[in-house]
């Protein structure tokens, strides 16, 4: 297993060639989506292509468009994850659905998988900070339980972003 993280790491890397914001964020997203996984019983191989590769599709969006919305990167990012992951030799049904979760991963109700939740929630606990601001701890408690889909992503976003137990 974390051989393929591992590889997929390296793959990333190599695509966002020393954009270490992208690089960052998708490794704080790895990080999370792994904790994630084993309280929520989700697919290793998916849940890691996903969130390694969830932002492949920015630098393809931003040539394209000149723009690097959630939209843009949804469209371009399945066919750049698809073949670096055949490229890597994951099977046909893994990469069909990577490709779904990162066509999806800013546009929950789309699929609701178990692999999809854990992604989005990984992503959210990177991105809630810069999103809302965290300062009223009420309203960012109540955001929490309305964004996350997990009962493990709601339970360490509390963890990281409301320490006290609000």
């Amino acid at each position: 297993m974390e051989t393929t993280r591992k590889v997929l790491l390296q793959a990333m890397e190599a695509y966002f060639n020393g954009d270490t914001r992208r690089i960052d964020h998708a490794r704080q997203v790895t990080e999370y989506a792994e904790e994630l996984l084993e309280p929520e019983g989700g697919d290793y191989a998916v849940v890691m292509g996903a969130a390694v590769l969830h932002d492949i599709g920015i630098p393809e969006a931003a040539r394209k468009y000149g723009r690097t919305t959630g939209r843009y990167q949804e469209m371009e990012g399945p066919p750049i994850a698809r073949s670096i992951l055949a490229e890597l030799g994951f099977a046909t049904g893994q990469i069909e659905e990577i490709c779904e979760i990162i066509a999806h991963h800013h546009s929950p109700g789309k699929i609701l998988t178990r692999n999809f939740s854990i992604l989005y929630d990984a992503d959210w606990l990177v991105n809630l900070k810069d999103t809302y601001d965290i300062t009223d701890r009420k309203k960012l408690a109540r955001i929490i339980d309305r964004v996350f889909l997990t009962a493990s992503g709601r339970e360490k976003a509390k963890e990281i972003y409301l320490p006290d137990g609000d």
